[in-house]
């Protein structure tokens, strides 16, 4: 069956979250949102492109900073409302040179730092 990002169910701005996962080893590396021309662009190009909130633009991961996400496979979910962008991460993912943007965890409500900046 032919993928249509018309079906997918994006909120009343246009948009639908994107989880960004490593292709290789399964870690969940980052979220941000995408439109559908974002999606569209992704699918063509096979650079993840996600949708701006605060610039109003596209963003191609990677284009400035060069820690690029090739896509290998994108998932949809049961709903159609979230997206899992399978991804070959070149360097960090999270704009804190880390390789996650998921670097925090609270357990006992303490928050514990996982992970160091990378450069």
């Amino acid at each position: 069956m032919k993928f249509d990002p018309e079906t997918l169910v994006y909120n009343e701005k246009g948009l639908i979250p994107c989880i960004a996962q490593d292709a290789d080893d399964g870690d969940v590396l980052m979220m941000a949102w995408m439109n559908i021309e974002a999606v569209n662009k992704t699918l063509e190009t096979k650079r993840v492109t996600y949708w701006s909130r605060s610039r109003q633009a596209f963003w191609i991961k990677g284009e400035t900073s060069g820690h690029t996400q090739e896509l290998v496979d994108l998932r949809v979910d049961c709903d159609r409302d979230c997206l899992i962008a399978m991804v070959r991460q070149e360097g960090p993912a999270c704009h804190t040179n880390r390789r996650s943007c998921f670097y925090t965890s609270v357990t006992d409500g303490t928050e514990t730092e996982l992970m160091k900046p990378m450069v």
